[in-house]
């Protein structure tokens, strides 16, 4: 068959085939051509046209010549069933000779492997070339495939077709594939990374329902640097930390974990949260420089049902009350921690019974076509109508706002519940306090307030004798050493009971060695031996609380 005919209409030809009679070659590219002015080199010359052979014309190749030269696979096929017109030898040496006429879908199983035959038909209906990148084909090898449609000659009455030109990227798309993998398993690395530096139960205090949520961004490698950790300090007390290392991959999980190593750290010495805060704006200095974290640090106290918290460029806790009404922390926010040079302050925000608290990373509510509050006030949105257990909070909160496999960045959630308890429950969370009056004579009064109370309470009877000989030693140590005022605190909940005592004095005991001589400094010492727990912290207006846990009985 001669396929001069056809080579006319494939695109580009007839463009070609119109130049200059002269010559079938542009002139740029004609490198035989004599130049017009005649001045070149003399005939009988190596170079002369008289020595140079003619160029072949387009019109002297046919389409046969032509394709099947190339190292690509070629196929020819016409008519709407695809009627096999012409292989080329790369291709047949790649598939197999096919024979003429026959349909495709028939004799050419590799189109239907590389699921060619639905575009073949697009293509032969619109008239428009499409390509197809990186096809697998059954024997394992890769190809790009461009269709490109052949009009019909109504003169001799053939029928369109489809001219099928297929290159192999094996090696391309091997490639790929293997930077595919490697960048998986570094993904993979660095997700267990982060995710093995992240708590990996969080602690439920007494007084708080307490769910976290974090959810790596994209799928690259490149992991942020976002956590959270909640703290039980003690006395009832809880620390809640949510925090944000700026940047991506292995070293930002990295330091992650060694700024969340050091808040627990500095958490156990019970300190303000804006001195943990300056703690760890100097730390943060030394770990790196170059990387910039943000960090809230708040802490609730049951008995005065208030979050104190401080943050370090992070964004606002939210708080939802039992009615649905949110407010935002709106206290003073210092810059992102290692910034240095900054005095960070607290502030508080209420957390009564039956609220809910939301501690969130910026990747929760950023968007790059939104500001940032729009994202806050979308949240804010969305936690007013989020009811049930922590969890379920957590789960809405990250539905409402579009959080998917597919999000951009990286999102940590901490939702905290002080549950309002009422019926059988709330008998087993008791408070009673005293203020101790006087002087020595305030301790026999303290034992026997102590007595009446953990007894009324149904303690059995060795842990009301351990907490009354607890708390006569507490109040006495106060009296020794601290100032005015003065005050015994008993709280029970369902996991254990807590003596607390506080005074004026900012001192905190410690436990030492007594000798066998010494009359005084065995207070603390028995405390410590008798109780679960025990510890002693500054409080915010001055002066210390010393106290201690017994854990009750299941």
């Amino acid at each position: 068959m001669n396929f001069t005919r056809w080579s006319a209409r494939l695109p580009g030809t007839q463009r070609r085939a119109a130049r200059d009679d002269h010559s079938a070659v542009p002139a740029a590219r004609a490198e035989y051509a004599q130049d017009e002015t005649g001045s070149g080199p003399p005939e009988g010359e190596p170079d002369s046209p008289a020595t140079r052979p003619p160029a072949p014309s387009l019109e002297d190749l046919s389409a046969r010549d032509i394709l099947g030269q190339l190292p690509a696979l070629v196929a020819l096929v016409h008519g709407p069933d695809h009627r096999i017109a012409y292989v080329n030898d790369a291709y047949a040496a790649a598939f197999g000779p096919r024979p003429s006429g026959v349909p495709a879908a028939e004799a050419m199983p590799e189109l239907t492997e590389l699921s060619l035959l639905p575009l073949m038909d697009q293509v032969l209906r619109s008239g428009t070339p499409r390509t197809v990148k990186s096809r697998k084909a059954g024997s394992g090898s890769s190809y790009t495939v461009t269709c490109t449609p052949v009009s019909r000659d109504q003169d001799k009455g053939h029928e369109g077709g489809v001219l099928v030109y297929a290159a192999d990227v094996t090696d391309h798309a091997e490639a790929a594939e293997r930077l595919r993998t490697s960048e998986r398993r570094h993904r993979e690395t660095a997700v267990t990374l982060q995710r093995s530096l992240l708590p990996q139960e969080l602690e439920q205090p007494d007084d708080l329902r307490i769910a976290a949520t974090y959810q790596p961004g994209g799928t690259d490698a490149a992991v942020g640097g976002d956590w959270y950790d909640v703290i039980t300090l003690g006395a009832g007390r809880t620390a809640l930390v949510i925090g944000d290392v700026m940047g991506r991959g292995v070293r930002a999980a990295a330091v992650m974990g060694q700024l969340r190593t050091a808040v627990r750290a500095y958490a156990r010495l019970d300190l303000p949260p804006h001195e943990v805060l300056q703690l760890l704006d100097g730390l943060a200095a030394e770990i790196d420089a170059s990387q910039i974290a943000t960090c809230a640090y708040a802490v609730h106290d049951p008995n005065e049902g208030l979050l104190v918290y401080s943050s370090a460029g992070h964004l606002p806790i939210l708080v939802r009350d039992e009615d649905g009404t949110v407010h935002r922390a709106e206290g003073p926010t210092g810059p992102p921690l290692g910034t240095g040079g900054w005095i960070h302050t607290s502030g508080t925000i209420a957390l009564p019974p039956g609220s809910t608290a939301v501690l969130y990373t910026d990747g929760l509510v950023e968007r790059r076509s939104e500001d940032i509050d729009e994202g806050v006030a979308a949240l804010e949105r969305a936690l007013s109508g989020a009811k049930g257990a922590p969890q379920v909070v957590c789960d809405r909160l990250m539905r409402s706002l579009n959080i998917t496999a597919e999000h951009d960045d990286d999102v940590a959630v901490l939702v905290v519940q002080h549950p309002a308890r009422t019926g059988p429950t709330a008998e087993l969370f008791h408070n009673a306090s005293l203020d101790l009056l006087g002087g020595i004579e305030a301790a026999p009064r303290a034992r026997a307030f102590a007595t009446g109370v953990l007894t009324s309470w149904r303690f059995p009877v060795d842990l009301c004798d351990l907490g009354v000989l607890a708390a006569g030693e507490l109040v006495a140590n106060s009296l020794q050493h601290g100032t005015p005022p003065m005050r015994l605190g008993l709280r029970r909940t369902d996991r254990r009971l807590i003596i607390e005592v506080t005074d004026g004095d900012d001192h905190l005991p410690r436990r030492r060695r007594a000798e066998p001589a010494d009359e005084a400094g065995r207070g603390i010492s028995i405390v410590a031996t008798i109780a679960t727990s025990w510890g002693s912290r500054r409080t915010p207006g001055g002066g210390k609380a010393v106290w201690c846990e017994f854990a009750l009985p299941r």
